[in-house]
């Protein structure tokens, strides 16, 4: 996974002027102080993501991609990313502590932002190769545990009321999803045009539960996660640029593909013996999660699994399709960004298997 972990020089394509970054910094973040040099970290595919080092700390910056091509709407949403990882600072969601926000472009190019850099672990592998029985199931059950922690925190006392569009939820994101993939397609997938038919047509009355109110990320995955160096304890969540108000399963069910994705296929754990591994069977991960959050009743979200399989399938498809567009356009921020884009079409295929079986 070398192609994924640790820096790299900074790509042409996201090079911007250090010389008025640090400059930008001396004056705004307390603290600071240079020579400042720059990496970018090897993962990641939306918004390139670096590392700054100075001789007193290191720093990390997100920021829009450095780039003239025209950018998918609502995409790239680093105010966003900011707002929320502040909000949740002083929560039992573990973030990095955020410093500066610089919407003015002027300064280096495009909007970025600035937060503490948080040493530990980027797991790619859902499978942990690496680890012990007994750490791979410590590790899932943390994973699970902070999801929970996520969707059980108050959003108004927060300050986040007003992050996301009360209701109608999962018609906003079938709709906005379909757009984006409408507007990155680069060649036939028939199973997303069933798809872009037969979702907004089914969706279950769960789905339409205006109770179920939370934080949801968006993205919350292995690879998002920093790991203690030592410990199987989750020590920030990153990427938060999918991150709104909304239904909590369906955070959770996206959280869960990995159990139906093939091994091998965008990080999937399916086919793999998960007992042997010690990687808990996704009903015994469920419940796990149900018993944490306050839900009584198991089958009751089972019941409408299926759907939620398909639309996180259709949705995943859908970003992988936007990073294939940004392959061709040449704005991708990683090395593995063709790899990822390739794979829309066997999401699509598995969103439709899973559409057709709800």
């Amino acid at each position: 996974m070398d192609q994924y972990t640790g820096t790299k020089p900074v790509a042409e394509s996201h090079a911007f002027n250090v010389a008025a970054l640090e400059a930008y910094l001396a004056d705004k973040l307390p603290g600071f102080a240079g020579p400042l040099s720059v990496e970018q970290f090897k993962g990641g595919q939306s918004n390139p993501t670096y590392k700054l080092i100075t001789p007193g700390a290191s720093y990390v910056m997100r920021s829009k991609p450095g780039t003239a091509a025209k950018l998918l709407p609502s995409a790239h949403a680093i105010d966003r990313e900011f707002r929320v990882m502040a909000a949740l600072h002083d929560t039992d969601v573990p973030v990095a502590r955020m410093h500066v926000l610089c919407e003015d472009e002027s300064v280096i190019g495009r909007a970025f932002y600035v937060m503490e850099f948080v040493a530990g672990r980027v797991l790619w592998n859902q499978a942990l190769p690496e680890a012990s029985r007994e750490e791979r199931g410590a590790i899932y059950d943390e994973m699970n545990r902070v999801i929970a922690a996520l969707h059980t925190v108050d959003v108004a006392a927060v300050g986040l009321a007003d992050y996301g569009k009360p209701g109608n939820y999962f018609e906003r994101q079938i709709g906005r999803w379909s757009k984006q993939y409408v507007a990155s397609i680069t060649g036939p997938n028939p199973a997303m045009d069933k798809l872009l038919e037969w979702l907004p047509a089914h969706i279950p009355a769960s789905a339409r539960d205006e109770a179920q109110i939370s934080i949801v990320h968006g993205d919350y995955r292995l690879d998002n996660l920093i790991f203690d160096a030592r410990q199987p304890r989750i020590t920030a969540v990153l990427d938060w640029e999918l991150s709104t108000i909304g239904h909590p399963l369906a955070d959770f069910s996206y959280h869960c593909m990995s159990w139906h994705i093939p091994a091998g296929v965008f990080r999937g754990i399916a086919g793999l013996d998960h007992a042997a591994l010690g990687i808990p069977a996704e009903l015994d991960y469920v419940r796990r999660y149900c018993e944490r959050t306050g839900r009584a009743d198991v089958d009751a979200v089972m019941a409408d699994w299926n759907f939620y399989l398909a639309y996180n399938l259709f949705r995943l498809a859908a970003i992988a399709q936007g990073i294939a567009k940004r392959v061709v356009d040449g704005t991708a921020a990683s090395a593995s960004a063709r790899a990822t884009g390739d794979a829309a079409p066997t999401l699509a295929q598995l969103a439709w298997q899973f559409a057709q079986a709800a």
